[in-house]
């Protein structure tokens, strides 16, 4: 291993002539377009699903690393789906591993996510959050 686990170093030797060598074998990984709302097209950003996490987090009981996690949790996820995803479906992985890390932020990241527009639908989404089974 090399690279911190991002590439694999092996040892070879050529047949023909007996020389020794080093080759250094990478991962390439497959850009994740994101196809948003307007239906503009743009690279999937890790960045900016953590910063929309932090946002909804602020001041709750949870640290920068366990949203750097879930925000690496769901990047993984979504680049197992395709190559191309709409915002929505990004939005439904970090609701989901919210709602059971956090459910304040879980409330807050909903609120923005799903355009809430008044007390009632804080009141609706709440009402969810506590009608679900123990896990």
């Amino acid at each position: 291993m090399a690279e911190d686990g991002g590439a694999i170093r092996r040892r070879r030797e050529c047949l023909a002539c007996g020389r020794r060598f080093t080759t250094s074998e990478r991962i390439v990984e497959v850009a994740v377009v994101v196809v948003k709302r307007s239906g503009a097209r743009e690279p999937f950003s890790r960045a900016k699903v953590l910063a929309g996490m932090v946002a909804a987090a602020k001041n709750r009981p949870v640290t920068v690393e366990q949203l750097t996690a879930v925000a690496a949790d769901v990047e993984e996820t979504v680049r197992l789906e395709g190559a191309e995803l709409t915002t929505a479906r990004i939005g439904q992985e970090v609701l989901a591993r919210l709602r059971q890390l956090d459910e304040v932020a879980y409330l807050r990241f909903a609120s923005v996510y799903k355009g809430f527009e008044g007390a009632g639908d804080f009141q609706r989404e709440a009402g969810l959050l506590t009608d679900r089974p123990e896990t």
